[in-house]
């Protein structure tokens, strides 16, 4: 079953910052979510996830849906290696292809402190890759990570995951909608 939200309105305090969205998430390929800052692209993703529940409107289909998210901090255990980030959700084999494939194998035994903030973001979105999840939330993913390395390292593992799943993006950064192919966008007012 797809995921649709029907007039779905958030507010926090007096300021409303989703409004009667409608919307319906497609089965596979790359959905971007763009609009101005403010605007409520992080707010409506979390919504999505359950993380966060809608002041009113719908959102059906969401039952059992496993979300895997890149969320606009790194949020990794500063404790954990690299690896160890990753192979908090999967086995450590998976761990360490996806931290090959984003270009971090011999960095698999750092700790987050001793990578760079472009580093430590594609050790996030290793993690997500590695949940498997029904569907990919990407929150300004890229943030950090040179263009080089978003096209020739992540962009394809990407993709590959949107052939069979759907991903949400949102990015203010066009080049990353260019270089990931889009399928379709949501424009929020």
């Amino acid at each position: 079953m797809a995921i649709t939200l029907s007039d779905v309105s958030k507010s926090f305090g007096s300021k409303t910052v989703l409004s009667g969205v409608s919307l319906t998430l497609p089965e596979r390929g790359i959905l971007r979510i763009c609009g101005p800052s403010g605007r409520g692209k992080t707010t409506l993703l979390r919504i999505i996830a359950g993380l966060l529940e809608a002041d009113s409107g719908i959102v059906m289909g969401t039952e059992g849906t496993r979300f895997s998210f890149v969320f606009q901090e790194d949020r990794l255990l500063g404790w954990y290696s690299a690896l160890r980030n990753v192979a908090l959700v999967s086995d450590e084999g998976r761990a360490a292809q996806l931290l090959d494939a984003v270009g971090l194998a011999e960095s698999a035994d750092k700790l987050p402190s001793q990578l760079s903030g472009g580093m430590r973001r594609r050790v996030a979105i290793a993690r997500a890759l590695a949940y498997d999840g029904d569907i990919l939330l990407l929150d300004e993913p890229f943030s950090g990570i040179d263009e080089a390395a978003r096209r020739e390292l992540i962009a394809p593992l990407i993709t590959q995951y949107a052939g069979n799943k759907p991903v949400i993006l949102v990015t203010h950064d066009q080049t990353d909608a260019d270089i990931l192919g889009i399928d379709a966008e949501y424009h929020l007012q």
